[in-house]
């Protein structure tokens, strides 16, 4: 079971609530909730390794990830503002960890659909 810490933040935002279960879930490996929450035309730019184009290709490499759950993740800070949204943390993994920052861009400001992400990943030593 992963142990999930969460550093206090405002409960009131409906956005941040979001980005907590949308990172619970890449740490539990539910990937089926991951592919629902994006939008057809998403683009992931994982920093230094890839670039996923389209809801099909996202889904591919979310299923392949969906076998590696986290030992442990904490989130630091989840930052929000119109469309765009920056979430922190650090993720324990196999006797590894890496610290993450993701930087989101939803469709509109009203709806939790991702339209880009941007992930900065670094394996600590």
């Amino acid at each position: 079971m992963t142990k999930i810490t969460i550093q206090p933040s405002c409960e009131n935002a409906p956005r941040k609530s979001f980005l907590k279960d949308f990172n619970v879930a890449f740490a539990t490996g539910n990937a089926g909730f991951i592919i629902d929450q994006v939008h057809e035309d998403i683009t992931w730019v994982i920093h230094g390794d890839k670039m996923i184009r389209g809801k099909d290709q996202f889904a591919q490499e979310v299923n392949l990830m969906k076998e590696y759950i986290a030992d442990e993740l904490v989130i630091h800070n989840i930052i929000t503002h119109g469309r765009e949204a920056a979430l922190n943390g650090e993720m324990k993994m196999g006797g590894e960890t890496y610290v993450f920052c993701d930087v989101y861009r939803f469709l509109d400001t009203r709806n939790n659909v991702i339209k880009e992400m941007n992930s900065y990943v670094i394996k600590i030593k």
